[in-house]
């Protein structure tokens, strides 16, 4: 297990981005030969447009993770945080940490955004995508990167997560990301019992559904369990489903310029 974490500690920059892109690229490569939907759209525009809000969340990372890294480190330091107060196997540990971030970097600020207004309007964006596919799981106002790494800065301090954990954590949640978005076809008999445990396609897929109540549920993003526990579980077949808001017009999800001044629009009705 010690070169496993010693790896992951110490993973250079260029292993992260292409665990990032080399994801990407594999759910779309899949996307092209067994797709869900078959959208009349051009995909590499649609890649484009949704890859700017990729380039501004790697910029955000190049700028301000290193505060994250730096509270890591502070925290392993000084063994601070509830995983120092229990004695377990490092296994477990791991284990452990990658669920209680998944609810603190997932679940809780993506359930506080479709609460609060303001924040709502930052996460607008994301759901705007009429076309969802591998490259929506990018598509996310630097706003709302802001919201869910100062949720994730909490989550650290009150878990004591070391780095390696952190980078571990990022990484697996950068999978789960590209597969649950992904424009697959996976059969109900295989996603069904994925999504008793884990967020399966199929499950979230309903919560970019265009309007309430499916849009307010499945909030994680890795372990399905969080919105069992708390009631926010839903499943229904794809074919059912409609991407989008109802509040935005779809012929502008591809207007980078109008996504971006959304957060900003007063003219936009929300229900919140």
């Amino acid at each position: 297990m010690d070169p496993f974490l010693q790896y992951w500690e110490h993973i250079p920059s260029s292993h992260r981005v292409l665990i990032l892109m080399g994801g990407m690229i594999f759910f779309w490569l899949i996307e092209g030969y067994y797709p869900l939907f078959k959208f009349s759209f051009k995909r590499y525009k649609h890649a484009g447009v949704n890859l700017v809000f990729l380039a501004c969340t790697l910029v955000l990372n190049i700028i301000f993770g290193f505060t994250t890294i730096k509270i890591c480190a502070w925290t392993e330091q000084h063994q601070f945080g509830l995983l120092y107060l229990f004695s377990m196997p490092v296994w477990v540990k791991v284990i452990l940490s990658l669920f209680l971030l998944d609810f603190f970097a997932q679940y809780a600020p993506h359930y506080l955004m479709h609460r609060i207004k303001w924040m709502w309007k930052f996460h607008m964006i994301h759901h705007s995508d009429t076309k969802v596919d591998v490259t929506t799981g990018t598509r996310h106002h630097p706003g709302e990167w802001l919201i869910r790494e100062s949720s994730t800065i909490v989550g650290i301090l009150v878990l004591g997560i070391p780095i390696g954990y952190y980078f571990l954590y990022r990484s697996v949640a950068g999978f789960f990301t590209h597969f649950n978005h992904a424009n697959i076809r996976v059969p109900l008999w295989l996603d069904k019992p994925i999504s008793w445990i884990f967020v399966s396609p199929n499950m979230h897929k309903v919560h970019h559904h265009f309007e309430r109540p499916y849009t307010d549920t499945n909030f994680s993003n890795i372990f399905s369990l969080w919105d069992r526990i708390f009631g926010t579980f839903a499943y229904d077949d794809p074919r059912n489903l409609k991407y989008g808001l109802d509040v935005l017009e779809g012929k502008d999800d591809e207007d980078v310029a109008y996504q971006f001044k959304i957060p900003f629009d007063k003219t936009i009705k929300t229900d919140y």
